[in-house]
């Protein structure tokens, strides 16, 4: 149990706040040596306390939400780690095992990413590679990939310590880790021809009064502090301060009531566009379709006042954002889901957004760590990607330190420069190799404008995150499925056991 639990430790580790990834490796040897050779229901336990310990601290900012909810996702989504332990504890029994416990730890993350109600991607092995030879596969293998390749990595640390270390096994493991190290490089595209076509977005965090994580009640105050940044960045363009955006980027929650409903936030809002003169990307929650329904939207808000261009929130967080089963649930009289009065619809849209000429992806806070909405707008065309975050509630915890590191880690996925508006932060720009080039200080109330590299080109990563996944997925399948077929017994053995077995006399002469 203890090895269990100290792989839990190691890998949140390699996240903010701590940022030690080289723990990445050894977690995952810690929980295979674990597991290994142990009974079912003794795998299902190990992994459970793996997954238990490593989720309550990793997302141990939750608990500003209520104790209950960071304890209610952490203890849930570990059922899923309690099969992982299961699943390797038999997969150590294959021949060449380090690589079916990679494919069935990639396809772990698969199913957590996708279900109960979307799933829960933020614990992805890939998460904590920032900065790391493991990062650098993100443009050839993506986030899958990368997974695959440090449980692998750690796979192959368990292999060496759960068999004698001959020359052989080391040369195999050595050659194995050696290219993580050096291939990506050998592999990566040359350098972009120069010079490389440029986009000026800039970029307005409003901050939010008082404590900083209650923007609700303050909202029309951070409306106000958005339109107060932008009429002085405009200002700063009319005096040649600094160059004229093409797009002015606003965070998400940039108003909490609609403004096409709202004549006063409407009113300002379109002031504050005509004072800077370009489109701005307006973060803004809008009345759903639904009655009682909402959408979170990023909507391109033009000095001619136009409105058509927009995103709408793929992935709203369940119970934070919108309740399920709320009239099964509203029976229990459960005080917290009243705060969440209406339900918020997602978005379907896979289009990226039109700005004059210049073709956006847009994500909203927690879409960032999904495949679909980022991946689908790469490939329909994306030039640059904008993210559009209110991190408002956990201002005081890891949560955007993390948030940052995964959309640095996106960026080097597709190969696109992405640009980061927040409420009181992080805000800032990161280049296509995910490096930082703009940060904003938290809890100020500034814009900037930068230049960031505008690109078509599509990473391997992009076009192949969906072959990888349905490898990972088959490969796991097909792991669990020869495993399995080994633990039955032969038919000769099964023979054997017949003709050596003690014959009954009783039975035969047909006595009881």
């Amino acid at each position: 149990m203890a090895g269990s639990i100290g792989a839990g430790l190691a890998i949140a580790a390699a996240s903010p706040p701590w940022d030690q990834p080289w723990m990445l490796p050894i977690g995952v040897a810690l929980l295979v040596v674990s597991v290994a050779s142990t009974r079912p229901l003794q795998s299902l336990a190990l992994g459970y306390a793996f997954g238990a310990t490593y989720l309550l601290t990793l997302t141990f900012w939750m608990r500003v939400v209520g104790v209950d909810a960071w304890l209610l996702v952490g203890l849930v989504v570990s059922l899923y780690f309690s099969l992982l332990g299961a699943a390797v504890a038999m997969a150590t029994r294959l021949p060449w095992w380090p690589v079916w416990v990679a494919s069935l730890w990639a396809a772990d993350e698969i199913l957590v990413s996708t279900w109960p109600l979307g799933g829960f991607p933020w614990a992805r092995l890939v998460w904590g590679t920032s900065d790391t030879p493991y990062a650098e596969w993100l443009p050839l293998v993506g986030a899958t990939g990368v997974s695959f390749i440090v449980a692998l990595s750690g796979a192959l640390l368990a292999w060496l310590v759960l068999r004698p270390i001959g020359r052989l096994r080391v040369g195999v493991a050595a050659g194995v880790l050696a290219p993580v190290l050096l291939l990506p490089g050998a592999l990566a595209p040359g350098p972009q021809p120069a010079p490389e076509p440029t986009v000026t977005i800039g970029v307005v965090q409003p901050d939010v009064p008082g404590s900083g994580d209650d923007l609700l009640a303050v909202h029309r105050e951070v409306t106000r502090n958005l339109t107060h940044a932008t009429a002085r960045l405009g200002a700063r363009v009319r005096r040649d301060d600094v160059a004229r955006p093409d797009l002015v980027l606003w965070p998400e929650n940039s108003t909490a009531v609609d403004p096409f409903r709202d004549a006063s936030t409407h009113q300002t809002i379109a002031s504050a566009v005509e004072a800077v003169g370009v489109p701005v990307l307006v973060g803004a929650i809008v009345d759903g379709a639904q009655p009682g329904g909402v959408t979170n939207q990023g909507i391109v808000w033009t000095p001619r006042g136009v409105t058509t261009e927009r995103y709408v929130k793929h992935h709203p967080v369940p119970f934070g954002e919108y309740v399920p089963f709320r009239s099964w649930l509203d029976r229990f009289g459960i005080g917290r889901l009243s705060k969440v009065a209406r339900d918020m619809e997602a978005g379907t849209q896979s289009v990226p957004l039109q700005v004059d000429g210049l073709t956006v992806a847009d994500l909203i806070c927690f879409d960032v760590v999904f495949d679909d909405p980022l991946l689908d707008q790469v490939l329909a065309g994306a030039e640059v990607v904008t993210v559009q975050t209110s991190n408002a509630t956990f201002i005081n915890t890891a949560q955007p330190e993390q948030q940052f590191a995964i959309t640095r880690l996106r960026a080097m996925e597709v190969g696109r420069s992405v640009v980061v508006a927040s409420t009181n932060g992080i805000s800032g720009a990161i280049a296509p190799n995910g490096s930082v080039l703009a940060r904003m200080t938290p809890r100020e109330t500034d814009a900037v404008v930068v230049e960031v590299p505008r690109r078509r080109s599509i990473t391997p990563a992009v076009t192949l995150a969906a072959p990888i996944k349905a490898l990972a997925l088959i490969a796991a399948g097909v792991g669990m499925a020869w495993a399995g077929i080994r633990r039955l017994p032969s038919p000769r053995s099964c023979h054997r056991r017949d003709l050596q077995a003690p014959v009954d006399q009783s039975d035969e002469s047909g006595q009881a």
